[in-house]
């Protein structure tokens, strides 16, 4: 079941700790729900006839050429143990450009990272797998848009009444029109499937270093307050959230 995009939801607002001039907007029923990445546990991928590929069918588009240099790197570090497409990443590469923006490289309809069932180093990303195989945090090897999802942080210029202005930054959830018109086409995504709402920890905790790396450390503390808070109201929770089984706790 997918809940609809235009649900009810709780949000608070808090200036930064580290920076007055912006302000965090943080959606509240998005990072208390149980949501959990269900890759290689029932996930069935993005489109019907490619369940093995999770979100990963189109590639990632970089953020920036920071972003991009870091990927170099880490996959220039990558053997054939840990990676089943070396030898085309090493002969094509592993950028390619879609519409003046630069990704990574699609090869037989996925990401040129994927490893694709049966390989013997493990399916899923092989910067994924290089980065829990050297003690790292995917977060330092996986393109930004890789790490971040499903969570979205976006800017916006808040102009007050009284002529002065600040950085609004929301943190809330990447559905389906984050990505774009082609995300309606999609047969099936996760932030909004019960499938994937079966977590043992809300979000803020299960993706307590994603969320530190996007706002900072003392903006982090204090939304983690603000999420305990809510979630000790008892406010409904995300509606994707089943409300009994035996990963997400007592029923209320």
């Amino acid at each position: 079941m997918e809940t609809p995009l235009d649900i009810t939801r709780h949000w608070v607002e808090f200036t930064d700790p580290a920076n007055s001039e912006h302000v965090l907007r943080c959606d509240l029923t998005w990072l208390t729900s149980r949501w959990t990445c269900i890759f290689g546990r029932g996930c069935p991928g993005l489109y019907a006839g490619r369940p093995d590929d999770g979100c990963c069918t189109h590639g990632a588009h970089f953020s920036d050429a920071d972003d991009e240099q870091r990927v170099r790197r880490f996959a220039a570090q990558l053997g054939p143990e840990d990676w089943q497409l070396l030898d085309d990443g090493r002969r094509g590469g592993i950028v390619e450009t879609d519409d003046d923006e630069r990704k990574t490289r699609v090869v037989d309809g996925a990401c040129v990272f994927l490893n694709r069932p049966g390989f013997a180093g493990g399916a899923g990303c092989a910067l994924h797998r290089m980065a829990l195989k050297t003690g790292r945090h995917p977060l330092e090897t996986k393109p930004d848009v890789c790490w971040q999802l499903p969570i979205r942080r976006a800017y916006r210029t808040v102009e007050r009444p009284d002529g002065s202005s600040y950085l609004e930054i929301t943190i809330t959830e990447y559905d389906r029109r984050s990505w774009g018109a082609g995300g309606h086409d999609m047969d099936w995504y996760c932030t909004g499937s019960s499938d994937a709402h079966v977590g043992v920890e809300p979000v803020y905790l299960s993706c307590a270093s994603e969320l530190r790396e996007l706002i900072g450390e003392k903006a982090y503390d204090e939304l983690a307050e603000h999420c305990a808070a809510h979630l000790a109201a008892q406010l409904p929770l995300h509606p994707a959230t089943p409300p009994r089984g035996p990963l997400n706790g007592p029923p209320r």
